[in-house]
């Protein structure tokens, strides 16, 4: 069974996580990058980021290739801004039908929010369930044994 691990990430805890259950399971990797950059500065990304979530934007990305047909298995992994898939997630799922794909999803966050996210996605999709959820705190700026574990049960049975 092929996979590909869909990612967006600004501050590289998301990118950490994708290209460790990538190697792990064998997975292909597409990072999404949005032709405008977010800012990363502390209050600017919370506001730019957050409003960009919160209003449901779906900015353009730069190119990238993706064939569905190729994969039986997508992953999905981002950031939470505001309890709120980012934006170039919801752009990637507004260009590519996966409903008829399993679908595991993975969150980096540094509070709270993921569950809420998690919800938002599958409605945005149009599934009832996800086959694999995970929620990591921060796993490169915070390293701990618990994301460790978390992300080696993730990849179980996949």
């Amino acid at each position: 069974m092929k996979s590909i691990v869909v990612y967006y990430s600004l501050e590289g805890n998301t990118k950490y996580a994708a290209e460790k259950i990538a190697e792990m399971i064998g997975a292909d990797l597409l990072e999404l990058k949005p032709v405008k950059d977010y800012p990363t500065g502390k209050v600017s990304k919370f506001f730019w980021g957050g409003k960009s979530a919160v209003m449901a934007e779906t900015p353009d990305l730069e190119p990238y290739e993706f064939d569905k047909d190729l994969y039986e298995r997508i992953i999905i992994g981002f950031p939470i801004w505001a309890s709120n898939i980012t934006p170039p997630i919801r752009t990637f799922i507004k260009e590519n039908d996966i409903r008829d794909k399993k679908i595991a999803v993975f969150a980096c966050q540094g509070g709270s929010g993921a569950e809420k996210a998690f919800e938002k996605l599958k409605a945005f999709i149009g599934v009832d369930s996800f086959e694999k959820e995970m929620i990591l705190i921060d796993p490169k700026r915070r390293p701990s044994e618990e994301n460790e574990n978390k992300i080696e049960e993730f990849c179980e049975v996949m």
